[in-house]
């Protein structure tokens, strides 16, 4: 594993706190039920500045004149070891990612005191977990009370996320790659699951053939709960049961991507069970298809992050006014969002450690400008239940097209393009 990624942004976050201590630990161990475990899964801040894959850590980083990178960790336990895996141990932690220092967790809320005494600031995700609230405030009473002995307590408590969110916004090359990797996988997995389908299957089995390819090709989990939906389940936006049996004349949606090495993709298509577009179906999929490529387009360096989604909703109003969905203009239906019946999320959400990623969408009242390096989805949709004032061939279809923009200098990269999104690449793989 080269540590080196690791250890810059590190040295980067300590420099953009130009002075203090931060505390960032990662996720806890959560039981499923009885005595079993959920998979552990790092918190995503610790793990973008340190790669340490094991529960029960904390890092500690010392800005100012004298920089440290400390990590707090498990003991090495031979008996633990032969019951639950490897530990790397301080000893072997310090070694093979870099720190500094690594002490046993055991000492942590000993030394949390001695390391915030003095310090101008303290950096920390304050409100986001409530047990570590009250270890801080521990360790800050245990300060206030040497006070007699000139010791102090931080002045400034920060929130730490406001400065990771800056750097996560923008990603670099090692996480270019992952991403890309990510992305091809369950690529790969879109083909598989549109390959695999054919009336009369049900939607868990589309969704065993996606963790299937996720998992042969080393994603170590699903990014989200697979969104495998046929027919009138593909008009419920989060639609997670999967256990409907796949009609003649449905469409499936399948939002799903992988995790690889924390890293997600997130990728939408939709394709006819019987592998052929209806004569509605295809109106309603190229009119989406359409309003992707216009997000597309809208997706370049210095446009305001909500530009792709204004592109994208024009061409998709302009399609349910020709289709009779909506009555009116075309600025009569942007204004008063009337189409909001058929469409009624956004565009785009950041990509990367998270699904929905950390990163602001708005710098004070002004939308982000994209940048070289920001990472998105580009998912329009369309969304039509059978109701009275909706033409009956529009029924219950549902479709929505997404994809994983990486900005680039010139406009943005389709990182995702491996997934057919055509009709006719569409319905070529599905009869072959």
């Amino acid at each position: 594993m080269d540590i080196t990624p690791f250890k810059k942004r590190r040295e980067r976050l300590i420099n953009l706190m130009g002075g203090g201590v931060a505390v960032i630990p990662t996720a806890t161990e959560k039981y499923r039920n009885s005595d079993a475990n959920y998979p552990f899964r790092a918190d995503s801040y610790f793990h973008y500045l340190t790669g340490f894959p094991e529960p029960e850590a904390v890092l500690v980083l010392i800005g100012g004149a004298k920089p440290q990178q400390i990590l707090f960790c498990r003991d090495k336990d031979m008996e633990r070891e032969t019951w639950d895996g490897f530990r790397y141990g301080p000893e072997g932690a310090k070694e093979s990612f870099g720190f500094d220092a690594a002490y046993s967790i055991k000492t942590l809320d000993e030394q949390l005191p001695l390391l915030i005494a003095d310090q101008p600031a303290l950096h920390f995700s304050m409100g986001h977990d409530a047990a570590w609230d009250s270890r801080i405030t521990t360790a800050l009473n245990a300060v206030r009370a040497q006070a007699r002995a000139g010791k102090r307590p931080p002045a400034d408590i920060r929130d730490v996320r406001t400065l990771l969110n800056q750097m996560r916004l923008m990603k670099d090359a090692h996480e270019v790659a992952l991403m890309k990797r990510a992305a091809d996988i369950s690529a790969g997995a879109h083909r598989r699951a549109m390959q695999f389908a054919a009336p009369g299957k049900y939607e868990y089995e589309l969704e065993a053939e996606l963790l299937h390819e996720f998992r042969r090709h080393g994603s170590q989990y699903p990014a989200y709960t697979s969104i495998v939906a046929a027919g009138a389940n593909a008009c419920v936006l989060h639609y997670v049961e999967n256990n409907r049996q796949l009609g003649s004349d449905d469409l499936v949606l399948i939002d799903a991507g992988c995790e690889l090495d924390g890293y997600a993709s997130d990728i939408t298509r939709t394709f006819p069970a019987n592998g052929r577009f209806s004569s509605a179906q295809q109106d309603v999929y190229e009119l989406v298809l359409e309003s992707q490529s216009a997000a597309i387009a809208a997706t370049k360096p210095g446009a305001g992050f909500l530009e792709p989604h204004d592109a994208a909703v024009k061409v998709l109003v302009q399609g349910m006014l020709d289709f009779k969905l909506l009555s009116g203009t075309l600025d009569e239906a942007l204004e008063k969002e009337s189409y909001k019946k058929f469409y009624m999320h956004r565009t785009s959400h950041w990509l990367g450690l998270d699904v929905h990623d950390a990163g602001e969408y708005k710098n004070g009242d002004a939308w982000t400008k994209l940048q070289p390096g920001m990472v998105l989805t580009i998912e329009p949709g369309c969304y039509i239940r059978p109701v009275d004032d909706v033409p009956e061939a529009f029924w219950n279809i549902g479709v929505r097209i997404e994809d994983d923009a990486l900005v680039t200098a010139n406009g943005c990269e389709i990182i995702s393009s491996d997934a057919p999104k055509s009709v006719a690449d569409i319905e070529a793989l599905m009869a072959g």
